[in-house]
């Protein structure tokens, strides 16, 4: 198997090709639409927002530093990005029980019925555009967007120093600072 570009066949260097255009279309077209979901433009929710939200729904409340931490970004870019999430109420700024001076970061009752109504939104586009795919396309599918997912975070982390606790399937994308 081949293991760098210049070891590619003709066949597997246009294959590479198409995948690397169909990628690039795929980031456009999932940016644009912010995968908002189907319905009311009230569903969308930028990305940053997003992952921000799942990581605290899922990891429970947690300070900055340690956000910032598993998702492989750094500290000034949750702060920043945290920042109109708070100023919304989606998500509360306490203070840690055992370090009163330590903020903690958590999921307001909002963010939390915020979050369930984009999740709905976002299911439901997917159901939308995969209806007249089978099931096992859909696992099919989502196998491979999570391993190659995982590989581009390996592939930062490898630049970058070490992982952050992050898997593919917990929110489907590598770490980004937007």
């Amino acid at each position: 198997m081949p293991t760098s570009p210049d070891m590619t066949t003709a066949s597997e260097s246009g294959l590479l090709e198409t995948l690397q255009h169909s990628v690039a279309v795929f980031a456009r077209r999932a940016e644009q639409t912010r995968l908002g979901g189907v319905g009311q433009v009230r569903n969308s929710m930028d990305r940053a927002a997003y992952l921000l939200l799942n990581r605290l729904d899922s990891e429970g409340p947690m300070g900055v530093k340690a956000l910032a931490a598993s998702m492989g970004i750094d500290s000034s870019t949750v702060t920043r990005q945290v920042a109109p999430l708070v100023d919304t109420g989606l998500v509360k700024r306490t203070s840690h029980p055992e370090d009163g001076r330590a903020v903690v970061l958590r999921l307001s009752p909002r963010g939390e019925a915020r979050l369930a109504e984009v999740r709905a939104s976002r299911r439901e586009l997917m159901a939308e555009l995969t209806a007249d795919w089978t099931p096992e396309d859909r696992e099919a599918f989502t196998e491979l967007l999570g391993r190659f997912n995982g590989a581009l975070l390996r592939r930062q982390a490898g630049q970058h120093g070490a992982a952050p606790r992050e898997a593919a399937t917990q929110d489907g994308a590598a770490p980004e600072g937007a």
